[in-house]
């Protein structure tokens, strides 16, 4: 879970200093307050992109994890078979 740690560390900073950027700029409220929702859009679709890589490569190491665990269980039923079959 550590690339998890990074991302959310990553996300949470930019989203600091983009909300603080907006915040500290000298602008209007209105303009500050058109900024913050452009900024905040291009932020969620910034998150939702780092979200889906993240699953993705949850998703990944689940096959493999999954195809190697098959991979050894029929490696292992094919040992005890022929085990079996040498002793009888």
């Amino acid at each position: 879970m550590k690339t998890s740690k990074v991302i959310l560390g990553t996300i949470g900073g930019l989203v600091t200093g983009a909300i603080l950027g907006i915040l500290f700029a000298p602008s209007s409220g209105k303009k500050t307050r058109k900024k913050i929702a452009k900024k905040s859009k291009a932020m969620k679709e910034h998150a939702k992109e780092d979200f889906d890589k993240l699953i993705q490569k949850i998703d990944n190491k689940y096959k493999t994890i999954s195809d190697d665990a098959h991979r050894l269980l029929h490696e292992g039923k094919s040992k005890t078979e022929n085990e079996t079959a040498k002793k009888n």
